[in-house]
């Protein structure tokens, strides 16, 4: 059956002042494709807004709150939808001389194998698409492809403006990154995004632990530099 996988990252940069990053893979069957994507345009036209309304995490605001809410509602309700987070910590210690790499990209391109090696299964078909703003996204693309080139059909780089469903992989991505960078417990900031973690929470899920590695609709790998990996 073939699959698509809409690829987003979120404090990604080497000298971006967060010592935490996120990689965000949102996946479906791709018939189900254009179904997500207007369900959630009649969702932004529901809540007031333009069907070209682009959702993003730094748009999140306490008079939205309802439509956020609305979209991490029907994540969750929806079968044909599973999310990974990657949230790799303590990106500054890294020790690249240790470990054999090069540079910041090596690693970078690492942790992307690692958010995708789980969910990319053999005898499938994928098709990836990666948010076209995203820095590396033109050698991420041939990165991927190098691994898993039996199955991956097609890598390219999208705007996100084109899929709602890459905009959804946004709002978890900054979610996981708002929550891990200690802004949600802090008691202070964004009243709506509060909530929207409040949201997540509420489900019983732990938004800076592993889930299992086979956990199908909100798969989560927290990854710190250990002395001793391999990475």
């Amino acid at each position: 059956m073939p699959y698509n996988i809409y690829c987003d990252e979120s404090c990604h940069l080497e000298h971006d002042n967060s010592d935490i990053m996120v990689l965000g893979a949102m996946s479906c069957c791709a018939s189900e494709k254009a179904k997500i994507n207007e369900e959630v345009r009649k969702i932004k036209m529901k809540n007031g807004l333009d069907s070209h309304f682009e959702i993003k995490w730094t748009k999140v605001s306490e008079s939205k709150v309802a439509f956020y809410e609305e979209l991490i509602n029907y994540f969750f309700d929806n079968p044909s939808l599973a999310y990974r987070g990657l949230v790799a910590k303590n990106k500054s210690q890294l020790d690249h001389k240790l470990f054999n790499q090069s540079d910041y990209d090596l690693w970078y391109y690492k942790m992307y194998f690692l958010l995708l090696d789980p969910i990319i299964i053999p005898n499938e078909e994928y098709r990836i698409f990666i948010d076209i703003k995203d820095t590396n996204g033109g050698p991420l693309c041939n990165n991927i492809y190098d691994f898993k080139q039996e199955v991956v059909k097609d890598i390219k780089q999208i705007n996100s403006k084109e899929s709602e469903i890459l905009q959804i992989a946004d709002l978890l991505n900054g979610l996981l990154a708002y929550y891990n960078r200690g802004f949600f417990q802090d008691g202070t900031g964004n009243i709506g995004k509060k909530l929207l973690v409040e949201n997540v929470l509420a489900r019983n899920i732990d938004l800076d632990i592993n889930t299992a590695k086979n956990e199908p609709k909100f798969n989560l790998f927290i990854w710190k530099p250990r002395r001793n990996a391999n990475v």
